[in-house]
């Protein structure tokens, strides 16, 4: 009889479906193919925001079938500690390295909405404040609501934008103000022994002007550039900019003698330090204006 006529006969052995003791087999997991994917293969990840700080995680099936949360991003592992380290196989989430130079990490690990847990690596405390700076630019965007907080009914006004601690690019070197740019007061010491009332900010004086520029948090394409606000003084004439460096009105401007009342409330801005301070959108009522770094 030939192979072909074996090919045509119908078994004889029909699957019912259900084991010889008449139990059912265990379902099997269907993988999905993303259609979005140029080559085709089958993946278990599968993206979406972090519900605690809105930042995008990765969702993976554990060596227990339990789902687990990773950061979407490899990361060196010299720089990840061995307790944090996870990689990927087949599929699998395993907590622990697999001997190459990169791995991956738990989201709960870099997420600015919990505790951090333990002490971390420079490089993941880096991450960690890239990722709060991340959520603070969805909150002040309105796509993201923290948990346990609902949004009003109908369109979402966008809060007001007003730094209270602006950055400001002065005599060629980037300052944090203690204060808004309006309400900066004059240090110097009047003739009656009290402290100036005047602002620095004179109305008849020539102002610096709001713009969105390029800070770097750290070596790229880790932890790639943001957009700051930043208020420029650097197109005014050098005098001007003395004066506001040396926080004086124009009167006591052309008083050097007169002693300062109070101490400059300028300090070297520093995007580790001062992270909380940096705002990622212009001012309320100030036109877009791109520069430099």
């Amino acid at each position: 009889m030939s192979a072909g006529i074996f090919a045509a006969m119908p078994s004889t052995h029909a699957r019912s479906g259900r084991r010889r003791d008449n139990s059912s087999p265990p379902r099997h997991r269907a993988l999905r193919i993303a259609m979005d994917s140029p080559h085709r293969l089958l993946r278990t990840a599968q993206g979406g925001p972090c519900a605690d700080c809105g930042n995008q995680v990765h969702w993976h099936q554990g060596i227990e079938h339990q789902p687990v949360c990773l950061h979407p991003h490899e990361l060196p592992t010299a720089a990840v500690p061995e307790l944090h380290r996870w990689h990927i196989g087949a599929g699998i989430a395993y907590p622990a390295g697999d001997g190459s130079p990169w791995c991956r990490i738990a989201h709960r690990t870099l997420c600015p909405a919990r505790e951090a847990p333990g002490p971390l690596t420079e490089h993941l405390v880096m991450l960690r404040r890239r990722l709060a700076l991340q959520t603070r630019r969805l909150l002040d965007d309105g796509v993201f609501t923290p948990p346990g907080q609902h949004p009003p009914a109908g369109p979402r006004p966008m809060p007001p934008c007003r730094p209270a601690r602006p950055v400001v690019d002065l005599l060629g070197s980037r300052h944090l103000a203690a204060r808004p740019i309006e309400e900066i007061r004059c240090v110097a010491r009047t003739h009656r022994g009290t402290r100036c009332l005047n602002r620095v900010l004179a109305p008849r004086r020539p102002h610096g002007t709001w713009r969105l520029t390029t800070l770097l948090l750290g070596r790229p394409p880790v932890l790639p550039a943001v957009e700051i606000a930043v208020y420029d003084l650097g197109h005014l004439a050098h005098a001007e900019q003395q004066r506001w460096h040396a926080q004086r009105c124009p009167t006591h401007a052309l008083i050097p003698e007169a002693a300062d009342m109070a101490r400059r409330d300028w300090e070297i801005f520093d995007p580790q330090l001062h992270l909380q301070h940096i705002a990622t959108r212009l001012p309320t009522g100030q036109a877009r204006h791109r520069g430099r770094a």
